[in-house]
């Protein structure tokens, strides 16, 4: 039997430039598919260094010329969290070991992924646009939505 829901969690370092883009790109891409009714969708941070604060203004206008809103507060990625969960896709690998450090502590159930397994392009990290100019946000933004568009269409072959 096929299940209604999947729950999807995007996790970077400080939950405020690629995790937050991510959620919005996928919730962007999930309301074009007509399916919102099938996902739950959220996104927090590794650290809690910019907890309650609002997404990069930056991200927010790279995503905004492209149509997607990216709205939000940071949080930190929480134990539960990897229990309630079905997927944790990370930004990179440095997010990847410390939700592996957690999972293996907390028992989590999460099946936990870097989101550029799904890009067609090839994987490995979504780079930190944080301290660089305004062309990593747009090269970021490429890199998320080409996977979230593949991590779509791959996990609604799973509702079927």
């Amino acid at each position: 039997m096929a299940r209604s829901q999947i729950s999807v969690l995007f996790v970077c370092l400080g939950n405020i430039c690629r995790s937050p883009l991510a959620e919005s790109v996928f919730r962007h891409l999930v309301r074009e598919a007509g399916v919102e009714d099938r996902f739950v969708i959220d996104s927090a941070g590794t650290s809690d260094y910019h907890a309650g604060d609002p997404p990069d203004s930056r991200s927010v206008a790279t995503a905004r010329a492209r149509g997607v809103e990216v709205t939000g507060t940071s949080r930190q990625l929480r134990p539960e969290d990897l229990r309630t969960f079905d997927y944790v896709i990370v930004m990179d690998g440095s997010n990847l070991a410390e939700v592996r450090r957690l999972h293996e502590r907390t028992g989590g159930y999460s099946r936990v992924h870097l989101l550029r397994e799904w890009d067609p392009e090839g994987g490995g990290d979504v780079p930190d646009p944080y301290y660089g100019g305004a062309r990593g946000f747009d090269d970021v933004h490429d890199i998320v939505e080409r996977s979230a568009r593949a991590l779509l269409e791959d996990l609604l072959t799973s509702l079927d």
